[in-house]
């Protein structure tokens, strides 16, 4: 299977505009930026991925100095803002590295096609601890309770899963906690965007998580589940709590519905193409195949899991689903009964009695790209063991034609209300905790819709959520670009103005969103 896109030229040059221009008036005299109510001299921002400068699959220097609370920063210092500090990576590769071994990948570039990893090793150690203390506390894959959790950053626990290595190579001591390094700094005001992955983790698997409502343990919480709305609500407020404890102000953001992010959007639910050479003329003999099983299905009362490939029009994949009946044991009997041996019969049975081809509801994730239409070797293995033929079972072992793609791959419809119901609570805690404290607040989610519905213009440009094309998500179909962290960074600092005083809309001290890129060049390493 191939996923599409439009041939892209990429020109490199130029990207970071002069910072001279950045807040040009056009020779009008200039306003004087002012910070209201609000105090900039200590800038500390908290979250994770989405604060650190996430972008491309990873981390890496020039997406942290184009980092969100970075260009929040550079504002700020026109109002009175002091030094911002990041725990900046060593360089523009991507990717960690731990005793030496590699463990996060470097940074996906487009390749004309599709988006791919770069090449090259990343020379980042997450042993080699920085000296802090950090402004920047925006730590990618942390959960809302991750921020309470001592020993998150101790590189003792990296290797075995308890602790973070991006938090491991910044924290001030093995024991620390995020929100108590944060909290040392003594922040005049922050910014506090935490909660996607409390229910991204969940989506990015397929919903393959397991919700323990009420764990609160970070030790214990699997690290595919969504985090129960109770224990988030009791989060957020502790860390808002704590977060203006020594009278700072603060901004803080939503989270939006994750299912319209290009990574559960790109993808279509019936990508195999009757022209591909690879696929076509195999059309008539799988629906042969399939016959006797369509027969089974409709004698069993189930015809709409019945699987027919079109010879004129794109097919739907087959996917497992969960939430069907689980028909196996009858499957098998009628199988049997209609003239099948035994063998191919319970084979026949097992793979497809929770089964059926995709829909219009059913999202497929971006990873899955590379895994449709291809072999499933463990199954293959798997059949092989048990006796089956190779050619058998290699026919049988075909992913999303003949072996139905498994949940990782897809998020089912009632996996889509899992996350959207819990999105709805965490951002009606959010809402609610924000008015309480008297903090300015950004409703991303409105913003990531409006990206995915229609696009948003700003400065001569028109940003959507398209993958590669749309500007403003990155390559990894989750993290905004560069541009994109520049139109939200406008977002915190017009929710700023309308909460505290200040002024950077009216002093014309926005962000020029054009001045920041939406791809880096391969040979930026």
């Amino acid at each position: 299977m191939k996923i599409k896109y439009i041939w892209l030229l990429l020109i490199f040059i130029g990207f970071i505009a002069c910072e001279d221009d950045k807040y040009d008036t056009g020779g009008k005299e200039p306003i004087a930026v002012i910070p209201g109510t609000a105090d900039f001299s200590k800038y500390v921002a908290v979250g994770n991925s989405l604060t650190a400068g996430f972008s491309d699959g990873a981390l890496f220097m020039a997406t942290q100095n184009n980092s969100l609370p970075n260009i929040l920063a550079e504002s700020m210092a026109l109002a009175g803002g002091g030094e911002f500090i990041q725990p900046l990576t060593n360089d523009n590769i991507g990717g960690l590295l731990l005793g030496g071994n590699l463990i996060q990948n470097p940074r996906l570039i487009f390749d004309g096609s599709k988006p791919i990893v770069l090449p090259g090793v990343p020379t980042t150690e997450v042993s080699n601890i920085l000296s802090g203390p950090f402004n920047n506390m925006g730590v990618p894959g942390a959960k809302s309770f991750h921020l309470l959790a001592n020993g998150y950053g101790n590189v003792a626990g990296v290797a075995t899963g308890s602790a973070n290595p991006y938090y491991a190579r910044m924290a001030s001591s093995p024991n620390a906690s995020v929100i108590e390094d944060a909290m040392a700094q003594a922040p005049t005001f922050f910014s506090l965007w935490i909660g996607n992955n409390d229910v991204l983790s969940y989506a990015t698997s397929g919903g393959t998580g397991v919700n323990q409502a009420g764990n609160f343990d970070p030790a214990t919480y699997g690290s595919n589940d969504i985090t129960d709305p109770n224990v988030f609500a009791q989060v957020y407020s502790g860390l808002v709590s704590t977060l203006t404890s020594g009278g700072a102000k603060g901004v803080v953001a939503n989270i939006p519905n994750v299912t319209s992010l290009p990574h559960f959007t790109t993808v279509p639910y019936n990508p195999l193409d009757p022209t591909n050479p690879a696929f076509g003329p195999q059309i008539p003999l799988l629906n042969a195949t399939f016959a006797p099983l369509n027969q089974a299905f409709a004698f069993l009362g189930v015809p709409e899991r019945s699987v027919v490939f079109s010879e004129t029009a794109a097919s739907p994949i087959v996917i497992y689903d969960e939430s069907l009946r689980n028909i196996t044991a009858q499957l098998f009997q009628v199988l049997q009964g209609g003239g099948l041996d035994p063998l191919t019969a319970g084979l026949l049975a097992n793979q497809y009695g929770q089964s059926r081809q995709a829909n219009e509801d059913d999202l497929i994730l971006l990873t899955s790209s590379s895994v449709i239409a291809t072999l499933n070797e463990a199954y293959f293995a798997q059949l092989v063991a048990a006796g089956v033929p190779q050619e058998q079972a290699g026919q049988l072992s075909i992913n999303g034609i003949t072996y139905p793609m498994r949940d990782q791959w897809v998020l089912l419809p009632s996996e889509q209300t899992e996350i959207k119901t819990a999105t709805d609570n965490f951002n009606q805690t959010i809402a609610a905790v924000a008015s309480q404290a008297g903090l300015a607040f950004v409703d991303a989610n409105a913003l990531m819709q409006q990206l995915a519905d229609s696009g948003v213009s700003s400065d001569g440009f028109t940003l959507t959520a398209d993958l590669v094309l749309g500007g403003a998500i990155s390559m990894d179909g989750v993290h905004p670009t560069s541009r994109g962290y520049a139109l939200m960074a406008n977002e915190f600092l017009k929710a700023i103005d309308d909460t505290f005083g200040s002024n950077f809309e009216a002093a014309d001290a926005l962000n020029d969103i054009g001045d920041y890129p939406v791809f880096y060049s391969p040979s930026l390493q």
